[in-house]
């Protein structure tokens, strides 16, 4: 039996716990949605159903929401100690299951196991990081003023609801949820129809870790049902949101009335742009591990190539040999880098657009098409363009696939001009052996985050998000805490003073 097959078969056993369908989880229980009502959830390698998901809507979110508030005041009162120590027994248990979480993760959504595999790790990490941050989420400042000293404090905003994109769910769950009940709020969580699996894993492992019930609520659905209505419920203080633009636009639109909190990690057309007197093949490895790991679906993906003109032939050269020689293949063949798209819907968006550049007069130096994978299921060739100017629609629009468009420039000044003309600004990635360049750009260039001679490594205490229709707010360290929990102050006299006497 080669890797691959004994790969399947395991997969098999374990996504076989869906077969039953994944059920809602409110106050404790795992329950069918309240009319009864199911989703069928595929597998992008051969399109074959997963299992049946419970359609949750208005009245399953009210029934999380209350439960949410009803298990707020006890879990908000929790000793920061004693959080931290149950927020880690989570962890511990999510590295327990890692390899039931990869498999499901990976057949869910396609992508490929060897990535996958440090996905769910990530998320115990980011279980740890913000465990050990709970004990001082309340700590405040000591401010001082003539005849008076402020104490600030935080406190937990209350029930938040919590939506997660289709693209690494598991990992990108934890990295919202980890912070919010670190931070003493509780949750209500509806995860991406595409890819619902992992989402009723990681509340069963929280609650089996000793998570008290309604705590954390898990209620799977459609954004215009099961969405709208967590964004407009009363009771819901926040909404934390990875996902498109147009959906970040739509929840703030929805919560306006209830005045809603808000925080959305949103959409990106990251450049990358490298300069003639930089490191090119170490340039290179990054701009192709940037775009065609996770299958380019990934916020902060590198989609946009920006290379000076007289390097622009040999670098892109260089990029289309490392994409053509990518292996493209069963997500659990633990040789494959590029597994199958999410689902058909998003599919047939990528190849749209591989079309549209084609149209808009852009050359395809490396794949531009469907790839007949194990299976016939959402496969797309890792895709480079060339000859691309920065007016095209590959180049302004956000992909979300294997799908890299590289634009020449002349000098410093066109570079940055390139790289700031779209509607995003999440990420960037900058290629010089210049400091003195690489101070002057980053101070310019139009990102919530950057990385110079790098590709982009995580540090957990660095804020996370972006600028323009990237997203507003951050995440990580404690900008999750100001987002999660309010600030008060309260201001002690400390000597007398004149009190103006009204009506004495």
């Amino acid at each position: 039996m080669s890797k691959l097959e004994e790969n399947i078969k395991k997969a098999e056993g374990y996504c076989s716990l869906c077969t039953t369908g994944c059920l809602n989880h409110i106050n404790g229980e795992a329950i069918a949605a309240l009319d009864g009502t199911t989703f069928e959830t595929i597998s992008p390698v051969d399109l074959m159903p997963l299992g049946r998901v419970a359609h949750g809507k208005s009245a399953d979110i009210d029934l999380a929401a209350k439960a949410a508030r009803a298990a707020f005041p006890a879990w908000a009162a929790m000793a920061g100690d004693a959080r931290k120590k149950l927020l880690h027994k989570i962890a511990d248990a999510i590295e327990a299951r890692a390899e039931e979480i990869a498999f499901v993760e990976a057949m869910d959504t396609g992508q490929s196991l060897k990535f996958m595999a440090k996905a769910a790790l990530r998320g115990a990490e980011n279980f740890r990081f913000f465990a050990d941050r709970a004990p001082e989420a309340r700590d405040g400042k000591s401010i001082r003023a003539p005849g008076q000293v402020n104490v600030t404090t935080r406190t937990p905003i209350g029930p938040v609801g919590i939506i997660t994109p289709w693209n690494t769910p598991f990992m990108l769950s934890t990295w919202k949820i980890a912070p919010a009940l670190a931070a003493g709020c509780t949750i209500v969580h509806k995860p991406a129809e595409f890819s619902p699996l992992t989402a009723r894993l990681l509340v069963e492992i929280a609650e089996e870790a000793g998570l008290p019930k309604g705590v954390w609520n898990l209620v799977n659905g459609l954004g215009e049902d099961a969405g709208k209505a967590l964004t407009e419920h009363p009771l819901i203080k926040a909404i934390g949101f990875v996902g498109e633009s147009r959906t970040g636009s739509m929840i703030m639109k929805q919560g306006a009335d209830t005045l809603k909190r808000v925080h959305f990690e949103l959409g990106g057309k990251n450049p990358v742009i490298v300069f003639a007197d930089a490191d090119l093949e170490r340039a290179a490895d990054a701009a192709v591990f940037m775009i065609y790991s996770l299958n380019g679906e990934r916020c902060t993906s590198s989609s946009r190539l920006l290379v000076e003109s007289s390097v622009y032939d040999r670098f892109t050269t260089l990029v289309a040999e490392k994409a053509k020689r990518i292996k493209v293949g069963h997500p659990l063949d633990p040789e494959t880098v590029i597994g199958p798209l999410v689902h058909p819907v998003h599919e047939k968006k990528v190849l749209d657009y591989i079309a549209i550049g084609k149209s808009e007069g852009a050359t395809i130096a490396a794949g531009g098409a469907k790839f007949d994978g194990p299976g016939g299921g959402c496969y797309v060739s890792p895709t480079l363009f060339t000859g691309a100017n920065n007016h095209m629609r590959i180049a302004q629009e956000e992909i979300f696939g294997p799908v890299l468009t590289a634009i020449p420039f002349t000098d410093e000044a066109e570079a940055l001009t390139i790289a700031n003309d779209v509607q995003y600004g999440l990420t960037g990635y900058l290629w010089t052996s210049d400091v003195t360049r690489a101070f002057r750009f980053t101070d310019q260039l139009e990102a919530g985050m950057i990385w110079v001679n790098s590709e982009n490594v995580r540090h957990l205490p660095t804020p996370f998000g972006g600028v323009k229709n990237s997203g507003i707010g951050r995440d990580g360290g404690d900008w999750s805490f100001d987002f999660y929990m309010e600030t008060k102050n309260v201001a002690f006299a400390t000597t007398p003073h004149a009190i103006q006497k009204l009506g004495g």
